[in-house]
């Protein structure tokens, strides 16, 4: 399938794109974000050490959807979905 995946601050840095649209065979965004963060300079930043969440205060959204309202890593992805990733921000 085909999904659009939108990278913002850092992340759109070492992808260096802020669109792309991505072809994968991953069922749910926690497949998704594995492949993303072997496809691109993001080890570690995506996927908890874990495995079982998002890396710190990462945002994901499936079509404007918070998925960790869905199903968190297990959120399915359909043909289409528009996957923004948005990294922690800090400061004041």
């Amino acid at each position: 399938m085909q999904l659009e995946c939108v990278f913002f601050g850092p992340f759109r840095d070492a992808v260096g794109e802020k669109t792309v649209f991505y072809e994968t065979d991953a069922e749910t965004v926690g497949e998704l974000l594995v492949e993303l963060e072997a496809a691109y300079p993001l080890e570690g930043e995506l996927v908890a050490d874990d495995g079982e969440g998002l890396a710190g205060d990462t945002v994901v959204t499936r079509d404007t959807k918070n998925v960790v309202h869905i199903d968190g890593l297990e959120t399915e992805l359909t043909d289409d979905s528009v996957i923004r990733l948005v990294p922690s921000v800090y400061g004041g």
